[in-house]
């Protein structure tokens, strides 16, 4: 007789990778799952290794996919799980699990959900329980959802994670990672929310996220990152959510993702969230060029990441931002010049080094393949990678991109000094010549995980 799914570890879920956070992920739906009185296992690859007595108990494996190279790890991970357990239903559950469906269903997956996946999972856990057939599906939901509070105690220690760092004779601080809300309401083409969501996005009751935050801080956190794809999305549930924060926890700080075009438009509350603790604000800034930033359907222009960057300072908090600079429609001369951006403005210490090598990924379901301009540059999809290929018109720009990836990995693993890291990619690009910053400097805050997106 099979075992029931409300049998402790008939369910277990797995998080790949969720940028060096304490996934919530799995946190999330482990908590709809024990609204149903299900007790799932968890596991996280990104800190543990893959446990084959669970894999083994499991009949319902979720592996959460909400990026690419979360994907690229949950893929590994189900050949792994067929092998150990081959009568167990895999379920893919993220935005990267709906833009990959095709892929993922008959290699990998019986099923795949995303959006506002949770409830969806529950319900077919219950049918599966209630001995009905799993039906071999690929879903997105966006129904809205009567969020619990993330269930993590089953989750490894937040000292296993990201923390925050204020310099080197700074002590690092743990940082928990909470969402206020899911979606976005705008359609960057490059961005792998639009496809799924479609322009909308959900608030999380405030009394959730305040709750969350309290179990973060009781497990030691000092600081908390919001997740959220765009946390201005909502301006006025963002500026509650903080100032309750800062009023429970005034010495906790906290840092954010916000688009350009919304600092522009909400300059006015950057005092406010300096007032409460926020220590940096990440935005997409993607390119300095204009020509680039129309292809992506940006929302924002060269001239408008100055305006925002003057904003952002003038309230006494560090921008960061992050950078796609390798696009079919970037040239040299756009490297070269946001390069020279960067210096100039002060930002070498601001730019996680990995970001200067990034470039334009393009999966199955994305918004970019609906639009002629990527057409003259594309070619088949990379089904291994997840990825359709494309190729520069410039030879040199995929040349300077495989440079500047390679010399970055090194440079990681190293510990390399970044100022030292981006005087050698200035090289790479240019040959003027770079003088680099004293050693001995200020560092604004900043996560030790540095991929950003």
């Amino acid at each position: 007789m099979a075992t029931s799914l409300h049998e402790p570890g008939a369910i277990l879920l797995v998080s790949c990778y969720e940028l060096g956070h304490q996934p919530l992920g799995v946190a999330w739906p482990r908590a709809f799952l024990e609204q149903a009185r299900y007790t799932p296992y968890t596991l996280d690859l990104a800190v543990e290794p893959l446990d084959e007595g669970k894999v083994r108990r499991a009949r319902l494996i979720a592996i959460a996919v909400p990026m690419h190279t979360a994907l690229r790890v949950g893929v590994r991970a189900a050949e792994q799980i067929r092998q150990l357990n081959p009568g167990c239903i895999i379920v893919f559950c993220g935005l990267y699990a709906v833009l990959n469906r095709d892929q993922l269903l008959g290699s990998w997956a019986d099923v795949v959900l995303g959006g506002e996946f949770e409830g969806a999972l529950v319900a077919l856990i219950e049918r599966l329980d209630a001995g009905e057939p799993p039906a071999r599906s690929s879903e997105k939901h966006l129904d809205r959802l009567a969020f619990p509070v993330p269930s993590r105690a089953s989750l490894p220690a937040l000292t296993r994670y990201v923390s925050l760092s204020r310099g080197s004779a700074a002590p690092l601080t743990p940082a928990g990672y909470v969402e206020a809300s899911r979606g976005c309401l705008h359609h960057c083409l490059h961005c792998p929310i639009p496809p799924v969501y479609g322009g909308r996005f959900f608030a999380v009751p405030r009394e959730v996220v305040l709750a969350d935050i309290r179990q973060l801080v009781a497990a030691g956190a000092g600081h908390i990152t919001f997740g959220d794809p765009d946390f201005l999305n909502g301006p006025g549930h963002a500026r509650k959510v903080v100032h309750a924060l800062h009023s429970e926890f005034p010495y906790v700080s906290y840092d954010f993702t916000a688009k350009i075009e919304h600092i522009m438009r909400h300059r006015d509350l950057f005092p406010e969230f300096a007032a409460t603790g926020c220590a940096f604000i990440v935005s997409a800034v993607e390119s300095l060029s204009d020509v680039v930033l129309a292809n992506l359907e940006k929302g924002h222009t060269r001239k408008d990441v100055t305006t925002a960057l003057d904003t952002v300072r003038g309230a006494g908090i560090a921008l960061r931002p992050s950078f796609v600079p390798f696009t079919p429609w970037a040239t040299l001369d756009d490297y070269i010049d946001l390069l020279d951006f960067i210096a100039a403005e002060g930002l070498i210490d601001h730019v996680d080094s990995v970001q200067l090598s990034i470039r334009l990924l393009v999966p199955p379901g994305s918004l970019l393949l609906e639009r002629p301009a990527i057409r003259p540059f594309l070619s088949d999809l990379d089904a291994a990678g997840f990825t359709y290929r494309w190729t520069h018109p410039d030879p040199r720009m995929d040349a300077l991109q495989r440079d500047v990836s390679a010399l970055v990995a090194e440079a990681a693993r190293s510990g390399e000094d970044p100022a030292r890291t981006f005087g050698r990619i200035w090289s790479l690009a240019t040959v003027r010549p770079f003088r680099e910053p004293p050693p001995e400097r200020p560092i604004p805050a900043r996560l030790t995980e540095p991929w950003f997106c």
